[in-house]
């Protein structure tokens, strides 16, 4: 094998060095990346879909599936099994043309500050080369584009063939790393492709009948159009479309698996960490209580549950996000399967899955998605309370989910305000009124808030108070318009600008004759009315764009109701509005997932306030800088516990130092720092003051902004003068209760190829 690596590594210095030239040294690292490369890349997936009829949808739902997929199965798996360092790494005279920052020879140091144009030159970010993730997207979207357009291969395999070349001669990649990637690309884009079709054939003959009729293949796709029939009769046509039916439940039935399923893995592979809500939150269910200071108790006892089924891993933490995602789909499908059709259920899933703000809620761990959870099971279970058959039971189940939904967040309240505004636009309704369920309902709610007043009694009200101060309710009210432009704006991303507009148009059509359909009625009831307390909000405060996350699903399923009424009447759903905006979301969706696709598909880091993971990123980094120092300050021969500065960077280092973990409820070893008065639960836990005559490690994150304009400049491939956050001094009461307290410095924490924290750490010696 001696014989290969000396080929290898000549046929590396040939094509690096020898075939060097000004052209190569232009055209190479752009064709590596370049920051034109996602808009080419959504202008043709717009263009196949829009007019590629079948073969085109086909064609970037097979790229959709194959090439993520085998990325993170195959090419990333392969690249740690095999571990092999970078040429550049681990080789000296290294020509690197894509980037100045990094000198021949040199192994870099992501610690120093030095911002890079491509991460690909960061060592430290990327330290495995086997096999080229680069010539296996290409060479499979070869393939995958070939089975669909034969001739693609004209056009694809000289750039796929450019691309693998251009990772040789920038100095990251082997020859044999472009070779083994190039054939791992084409055979399981082959075999993907070929087993989706297998898939199809069996499958879809016996559950989609329907459709199988008209696309017995994926790959050989009917090319004539089937001769014209006699019209179906009465009855056949009743029979078909209640088949169709079928189909649509089926379909989102296996939507919803694939989507649970993908979601599990994310979480399990562990490409985020914990946010620091998730980290702080987990505490609580170390210390499970009545109620806490910020937020009732539910999210705690979840995270219990979920840590007990699966250990204190990040999995156990986010365990039950999937889940309640999973199930509110399958309850939302069979709502509006029922109620509308099972169409329009099935773009109601497909309306959440390309939602951001849903599928980041179905991703972690707060107290959102249990918000959303008993928010929507109120309003499904109240949709049967109010029919004319609605029983006493329906009222009663109704306030448990709304009582539960207050021990969730404390938002739910609002939903009495919904409740109210559907009363009053439903006069039938009111007939309910003269009779106990909906008193029934209001008694529940009431004896479930119990834990949190009891908790609250018993500690003088703080979470009135912090309530009250979060909402602003302190200030005098001045009206102003410039929240309202910021809290719209957020929204219009977080929907997904098409269904936020879709939603507008279905109020509109609704509110010219609200009267016809008390299906939309009770929808509108149960969702606009918070949003527009909190738009109304934002002519007093700030309101943050999570706030209404409990309003989307009703709002979804009225929009949808809307639509499908529409579409009744015209005969057309607007499918080239749906595409584009599945498109678009699931887009998005996937960056908020991976935003460091933006460096394999552009070339360029997104720095830290471009950077929406940067909140659940580089806190293990974070944790190991803490332990390390920690270490040092040990051999002082004294206990040496780790404080922080507030409740975020407390709860990831207690997560994330393993020391820390191991019983985080019993004898901590990360303390939060005390305060004058209360400012987090961990003031309602015993602390460190009585720990007297230990050493401390205190743990400060530091902000630095990244303007535009700076990050401009580095697009343009200018290297960033390297710039510190300003070091602060050490809050005065925790400096007052140490005889000696040391600045070690203040540190980057990188992730990718730009840091996504500072930390600044001081030694404290001798507690008084």
């Amino acid at each position: 094998m001696h014989w290969l690596q000396t080929l290898d590594m000549s046929l590396f210095r040939f094509l690096n060095q020898t075939l060097s030239n000004a052209a190569f040294d232009f055209l190479m690292p752009v064709a590596s990346g370049n920051p034109l490369f996602v808009p080419a890349l959504l202008i043709a997936a717009a263009l196949l879909l829009w007019r590629g009829g079948a073969r085109g949808r086909l064609c970037v739902l097979m790229l959709a599936v194959i090439l993520p997929l085998g990325e993170g199965l195959v090419i990333n798996n392969l690249k740690h099994a095999v571990g092999r360092t970078r040429p550049f790494a681990a080789l000296d005279g290294v020509r690197l043309p894509a980037s100045d920052a990094v000198k021949p020879g040199a192994t870099g140091d992501a610690m120093a500050g030095t911002h890079r144009r491509d991460s690909a030159f960061d060592p430290r970010s990327h330290r495995n080369s086997m096999p080229s993730a680069h010539a296996a997207n290409w060479f499979a979207a070869t393939m995958v584009c070939w089975f669909f357009y034969r001739r693609s291969w004209q056009f694809m395999l000289p750039l796929a063939a450019l691309v693998a070349f251009s990772r040789v001669y920038n100095g990251v990649h082997y020859p044999s790393d472009v070779l083994a990637g190039a054939i791992l690309g084409a055979g399981y884009a082959v075999a993907g492709v070929l087993g989706l079709n297998s898939f199809w054939r069996a499958v879809g003959r016996r559950w989609f009948p329907l459709w199988w009729e008209k696309l017995p293949s994926l790959v050989s796709l009917p090319t004539e159009t089937p001769a014209a029939t006699n019209a179906p009769s009465h009855s056949e046509l009743e029979t078909r479309n209640s088949k169709l039916e079928q189909h649509w439940l089926r379909a989102g039935y296996l939507l919803l698996f694939m989507v649970l399923a993908s979601r599990l893995i994310y979480i399990a592979v562990g490409k985020i960490q914990l946010g620091e809500d998730e980290a702080y939150q987990w505490q609580w269910s170390k210390h499970l209580a009545l109620s806490y200071y910020s937020k009732p108790p539910m999210i705690a006892y979840t995270q219990w549950l979920g840590t007990t089924l699966w250990g204190d891993t990040q999995f156990g933490v986010r365990f039950f996000s999937p889940v309640i995602g999973a199930v509110l789909g399958l309850l939302l499908l069979r709502f509006m399967a029922r109620e509308v059709s099972a169409r329009a259920g099935f773009i109601l899933l497909l309306a959440v899955a390309s939602t951001p703000l849903l599928a980041v809620g179905s991703t972690m761990m707060t107290v959102d998605p249990l918000s959303v959870l008993f928010w929507t099971l109120a309003m499904l279970v109240g949709w049967r309370a109010i029919r004319p058959d609605g029983a006493t039971r329906h009222w009663c189940w109704v306030g448990l989910w709304m009582g539960l939904g207050f021990l969730s967040k404390y938002t739910a309240l609002l939903q009495l305000l919904c409740w109210a505004v559907f009363f009053v636009m439903w006069r039938p309704a009111r007939t309910h009124l003269r009779r106990p369920g909906p008193y029934l309902t209001l008694l529940i709610n009431a004896f479930c808030s119990l834990p949190v007043l009891i908790w609250n009694w018993q500690h003088q009200w703080i979470t009135v108070e912090h309530v009250a101060g979060n909402a602003s309710l302190g200030q005098q009210w001045h009206f102003t318009l410039r929240y309202l432009a910021e809290f719209l704006g957020a929204e219009l991303g977080l929907w997904n600008p098409f269904w936020f507009v879709g939603v507008g148009m279905a109020v509109i059509w609704f509110w010219r004759d609200y009267r016809r359909d008390v299906r939309l009625v009770f929808l509108f009831s149960m969702g606009a009315p918070l949003f527009l307390v909190y738009l109304l909000f934002t002519l007093y405060a700030r309101a943050l764009p999570n706030w209404i996350a409990p309003s989307i699903l009703p709002l979804f399923c009225f929009a949808v109701g809307c639509w499908h009424n529409r579409w009744q009447q015209t005969g057309l759903w607007p499918r080239r509005r749906l595409v584009a905006g599945v498109t678009l979301g699931l887009f998005v969706v996937a960056l908020l997932h991976e935003t460091n696709l933006t460096t394999k598909l552009t070339g360029v880091s997104l720095p830290r306030d471009f950077d929406p993971l940067h909140r659940v990123r580089g806190w293990r980094e974070a944790a190991e800088l803490a332990s390390q120092a920690r270490r040092e300050l040990l051999q002082e021969g004294k206990l040496v516990i780790v404080i922080g500065s507030d409740y975020g960077i407390t709860g990831e280092l207690a997560f994330y130092l393993p020391e820390a973990r191991k019983a985080p409820g019993e004898q901590p070893l990360v303390f939060c720092r005390t305060t004058e008065s209360p400012s987090s639960q961990f003031d309602f836990w015993p602390g460190y003051t009585n720990l007297h005559g230990a050493n401390a490690i205190f743990v400060a994150p530091r902000r630095i902004k990244t303007s535009l304009v700076e990050f401009l400049k580095d697009l343009q491939g200018r290297e960033l003068k390297k710039r510190l956050p300003p070091p602060e001094e050490i809050p005065a009461l925790v400096r007052a209760q140490f005889d000696s307290v040391t600045s070690l410095g203040v540190f980057p924490v990188p992730a990718t190829g730009w840091p996504q924290h500072w930390m600044q750490l001081y030694a404290c010696r001798n507690l008084r």
